[in-house]
């Protein structure tokens, strides 16, 4: 099961899929009001709630995922998944994971900056007008560290110029808190591995370093360079890490 991060959506898996799909059965999912998705209820865009929710979906589905493969705030998620579920995945990975709140003063700030700003009428929409050009999503993108082809750049002008999947995007911003969850990740079994880009402007590396060196079970590992959306600029070799990680704990 893949699940993007905050902002994007299931096209951000387009080039990974088919490295993936070649020895496993793939599912990945838009989170609630993000992509393809409509947004529900408003007050159910927190971690734990989408967790609830994506645990209710396996449910009706019938899936049971052997593994769950999360992108920055998407692997907080996987994580949270993976301890609700009746049949717990053997892994979880996360891609450049968001574990780790903001420091410091912006610790504090951010939290309240973003519930202000999902609160405010027209936000999204002036989102939309201010950020929908080409030259505005290219710099997006690179903020992050990373570099995108034009076609990739495509799809994400047309997620930020979609007034409800801004809108949903601002609300998960504004009921994110990892506080319950990183609590329990000390003390939870789930095997993992967390793969970090060296050139993370969004999510530094030493974010995934960190808890990986405090947290048994957790395994690190980087790639030179590659900025926050590494699984798009670089699909085979996280690929690779991928199925090598599958395939050596695999089970007898």
């Amino acid at each position: 099961m893949l699940l993007h991060g905050a902002g994007g959506s299931t096209q951000s898996f387009r080039h990974l899929i088919p490295l993936l799909s070649e020895s496993y059965h793939v599912v990945a999912i838009d989170l609630p009001g993000q992509g393809f998705t409509r947004l529900g209820a408003q007050a159910r865009c927190g971690l734990e709630t989408v967790a609830e929710d994506i645990t209710v979906l396996c449910e009706l589905e019938s899936w049971r995922p052997n593994a769950i493969i999360g992108h920055s705030a998407g692997a907080a998620v996987a994580f949270d998944l993976a301890a609700r579920l009746p049949e717990p995945p053997a892994e979880v990975i996360g891609i450049n994971a968001a574990l780790s709140n903001f420091k410091g003063v912006a610790g504090v700030m951010f939290p309240v900056m973003a519930k202000a700003l999902a609160m405010m009428p027209g936000v999204a929409s002036l989102f939309t007008a201010s950020n929908g050009n080409p030259r505005s999503v290219q710099r997006l993108i690179e903020g992050t560290g990373s570099r995108l082809a034009p076609d990739d750049l495509r799809h994400y002008g047309a997620l930020v110029s979609d007034r409800g999947h801004v809108n949903a995007t601002l609300q998960m911003m504004a009921q994110w808190d990892l506080g319950p969850l990183s609590n329990r990740l000390p003390h939870s079994k789930q095997r993992g591995l967390l793969i970090a880009g060296t050139g993370d402007r969004a999510v530094p590396a030493a974010t995934s370093r960190d808890l990986a060196a405090r947290i048994e079970g957790l395994d690190y590992t980087e790639l030179p360079d590659l900025g926050h959306l590494m699984h798009e600029e670089a699909p085979e070799a996280v690929a690779g890490l991928i199925l090598a990680r599958l395939t050596k704990n695999a089970p007898v």
